[in-house]
């Protein structure tokens, strides 16, 4: 299951994880909820190697804003505690896991 992130929990999460992905959504977005379950899967196929977190956009303005997030879903990959991929809108989870691998 996905770690699911605060503003308050952020930069801790981030700077005790070499490799980061986490998933801004939304309870009222029905993209969200599909790759909702991807996103669970994908947090326990990488358990070890990359921290894989969840945020509610609506409860996490501060983020959020911090990455300039407009629309959902928007998928933002971190290594180093530097944004290094992105993914913005519905995608699967190939598309995911190839672009984990890549910056593992």
């Amino acid at each position: 299951m996905a770690l699911h992130l605060t503003d308050a929990t952020f930069n801790e999460v981030v700077a005790n994880n070499e490799v980061v992905l986490i998933d801004f959504s939304a309870a009222w977005c029905g993209p969200c909820k599909a790759l909702s379950p991807v996103i669970d899967k994908i947090s326990e196929k990488y358990e070890g190697k990359a921290a894989v977190c969840k945020m509610d956009i609506e409860e996490c303005p501060d983020t959020t804003d911090q990455f300039g997030i407009r629309s959902v879903p928007t998928l933002i990959f971190i290594k180093n505690g530097k944004q290094v991929n992105k993914i913005v809108g519905a995608t699967n989870e190939s598309k995911i896991t190839d672009v984990l691998n890549s910056i593992l």
